[in-house]
């Protein structure tokens, strides 16, 4: 499961087309008068590729990753352009803009977020000579939607544990790494209260029933994986013991999702879940590594996840070409800590 240069190229070179591609355009927008009917590019200079909002975010987050870690990549020039072009004063103000419009307090909520807050880390540890500065163009989307999360989570009296966007423990994870990063404590703070809130009593998840047929996130596994960042030395064995016991004999979550139609942007959502899936087995079993039967057991469920959709990542379909690449990374990244 080690990545390769070859592997890398290939997924960079996905972002570099899709984030200038912006039809087809799948965008949520709330219209608050006629003025409010512009093309996707107009709406958003910065984030208008990749068919929705997100997928841009996470687009370039890759990029800066690949970038970052691969410093030998063939095309860092071509990476260096991408974001010249994109990330400007100008073009993030009208981003910032668009979330400070009324009635779209609920834009990107809480996907976007947290990658927006992940892009944000990204770029603070890219030693690019422009990092920087295009971090800081990003400054007052990212304060903005720092106070968004610090206002919302206290809100939602319930976790949102669909296997789409909406997911409450995916978004969580992203923005708790951006906190402890950038030693935000009053943000930490917020969401290890929101996470324990939430997750800390579950005993005996329903993980049999996953997955739904267009997820892409496994609710149990990222609040595993969650948790897993939360519960602090050997309390998260026992909590796992309890909150997933026997997994081995959970099939459903074992077993790779099958990929009926690649050109269906929903159906083609479970070759995302399987590399979330493996994503989450792989961080989970560096904490559970003291009980070598269930780390083993989450170690070869990861690599069957990965055999069956990494050779789908770039299959010539849109529907996955806009994205994949991200999960792809997070699948086969060398996980070191979480």
């Amino acid at each position: 499961m080690q990545l390769t240069l070859s592997q890398v190229e290939s997924f960079v070179g996905l972002p570099l087309r899709s984030l200038r591609h912006e039809y087809p355009n799948h965008i949520m927008h709330t219209l608050n008068g006629p003025q409010d009917v512009q093309s996707p590019r107009e709406l958003h200079p910065v984030f208008y590729g990749c068919y929705d909002w997100h997928s841009a975010v996470h687009g370039f987050w890759l990029l800066a990753r690949c970038s970052r870690l691969y410093p030998e990549l063939s095309t860092q020039d071509d990476i260096t352009q991408l974001f010249d072009e994109h990330f400007t004063d100008a073009n993030m103000q009208i981003e910032t803009e668009y979330f400070k419009a009324p009635n779209r307090g609920a834009f990107e909520r809480p996907y976007g977020w947290g990658w927006l807050l992940a892009l944000a880390q990204e770029l603070d540890l890219w030693h690019h000579p422009k990092a920087k500065a295009w971090l800081a163009t990003m400054k007052p989307l990212v304060d903005d939607i720092r106070q968004r999360v610090l206002n919302f989570f206290p809100l939602l009296s319930y976790a949102i544990r669909v296997g789409t966007h909406y997911n409450s423990a995916f978004s969580l994870k992203l923005i708790l790494d951006f906190a402890r990063h950038s030693n935000d404590s009053e943000l930490e703070s917020a969401v290890v209260s929101a996470a324990n809130r939430y997750f800390l009593a579950d005993r005996d998840y329903p993980a049999h029933y996953e997955p739904g047929g267009d997820e892409f996130i496994s609710g149990a596994l990222t609040e595993a994986l969650l948790m897993a960042s939360v519960i602090k030395g050997n309390d998260f064995a026992d909590w796992f013991a309890h909150y997933l016991p026997e997994l081995a004999k959970i099939d459903r979550l074992m077993t790779p999702a099958e990929v009926s139609d690649r050109s269906d942007p929903k159906i083609a959502h479970l070759d995302g879940l399987n590399l979330s899936r493996a994503w989450c087995m792989r961080h989970i079993a560096l904490r559970l590594a003291q009980d070598t039967k269930t780390a083993e057991v989450l170690t070869r469920a990861a690599q069957r996840h990965i055999a069956a959709s990494l050779p789908h990542v770039a299959s010539g379909e849109y529907a996955g070409d806009h994205w994949l690449a991200t999960f792809a990374m997070l699948a086969l990244d060398t996980p070191d800590r979480i």
